[in-house]
């Protein structure tokens, strides 16, 4: 391999700026490549750039913001640093090197972390260990199962959904390899809910008193509504939860928040269940589960009516999970553009999704189609 000295490398860099010639053509005069000579000349106007004070007022500006944004790429390395330093897995702090590599030169980068410009070669040419072919496989599970979660799952429910495929991998690795690939799940909002109480029917009494736990499908329902904003106004959503499996067992929506709504709601899920006599039916005091209709409606199936008490916004906290969960998973990250979009999005969440897919801590990571299945 040709090597060249420090002189010959300043007259080849002299000659570029001086001649009035292409690097292209000094660099075949001189019989060197092109990328060698353009590199050479980069380096020499960083540091002919970086070793001011310049009387110019301009040079001096552009030398002071490339020094800042050296100091900075130098601070941002040095606080991920920190979580190397003390260990000698020189392997994670290469790659994070090679990771870092456009930000700053190697030669810096590699003195930061206290560790060979050669060390990092060879571990550029090293082949892989088992332990990373092992992560490069997890990856491409994780990264695919992360997507068809809607980007939703942390490292807990992805843990589960690893280990039920097969794969022999431990929850604080999955988390790991998560974060060093940003693969965060989506974070829940704050969600306010309106409910018309003040209409003078009938109110039941709060038979179910916050004890949401159930033995067996088919014992406790729920029953809310909730909105969403769509170009064409609002679209209000209505559904009958399952407490035992959290499993949303009748929905419906409309453009109008009227008692049909809640009523649509209920004959799917009394269609759909067909449950026995008995069951308690839970909601909260609004209008439409007050009206002469829906108190008819259960009392035809021998259902017990529930109502929280009147302010008690955790008299009814299952439920109002359950839409949480629909709100920052799905409505949220969408700008509906009419409420027949936002129709349809939510019935594929969930029936495709919700239902018999997504995986629930409270369930032992199980969806609620699976979880009953199991207990039948």
């Amino acid at each position: 391999m040709r090597t060249f000295t420090n002189e010959f490398r300043r007259e080849a860099v002299r000659l570029v700026e001086t001649s009035g010639r292409s690097i292209g053509e000094v660099a075949e005069d001189l019989g060197i490549g092109k990328s060698t000579l353009g590199k050479w000349l980069t380096r020499h106007r960083e540091t002919d750039l970086l070793s001011g004070p310049h009387e110019d007022t301009a040079k001096e500006q552009a030398r002071l913001h490339k020094e800042n944004e050296i100091l900075r790429a130098e601070r941002d390395l040095l606080k991920k640093a920190v979580a190397f330093f003390g260990q000698e897995n020189k392997s994670m702090i290469f790659r994070h090197i090679d990771d870092k590599r456009a930000d700053l030169s190697l030669a810096r980068t590699c003195a930061m972390f206290g560790v060979s410009t050669s060390g990092f070669y060879a571990w550029k040419r090293r082949e892989p260990s088992q332990r990373q072919l092992d992560d490069m496989v997890f990856l491409v599970h994780i990264r695919s199962q992360f997507s068809l979660s809607r980007e939703t799952y942390g490292s807990p429910r992805m843990h589960a959904e690893l280990r039920e495929d097969g794969h022999s991998i431990g929850r604080h690795r999955v988390a790991q390899m998560m974060r060093e690939n940003g693969l965060k799940a989506l974070q829940k909002r704050r969600f306010k809910k309106t409910t018309d109480s003040e209409h003078g029917g009938p109110v039941a009494p709060n038979v179910l008193d916050q004890d949401f736990s159930a033995e067996q499908a088919n014992e406790k329902w729920g029953a809310d509504i909730s909105y969403i904003w769509t170009a064409e106004g609002w679209l209000y959503l209505a559904i009958v939860v399952d407490l035992f499996s959290r499993r949303i067992v009748g929905w419906a929506t409309s453009d109008r928040m009227k008692k049909d709504l809640a009523l649509t709601a209920l004959k799917r899920a009394l269609a759909v269940r067909q449950p026995a006599s008995g069951i308690i039916h839970h909601s909260d005091r609004g209008s439409q589960y007050c009206s002469g209709d829906y108190r008819k409606l259960l009392a035809d199936h021998k259902i017990v009516a529930s109502m929280s008490g009147k302010g008690n916004c955790y008299d009814n906290a299952m439920v109002e999970t359950v839409f949480k969960t629909i709100k920052s998973e799905l409505i949220w990250r969408t700008a509906w553009q009419s409420r027949s979009q936002a129709h349809i999005a939510i019935g594929r969440y969930i029936d495709g999704f919700y239902n018999p897919v997504r995986r629930h801590s409270a369930l032992g990571y199980k969806s609620p189609c699976r979880f009953e299945a199991e207990a039948a």
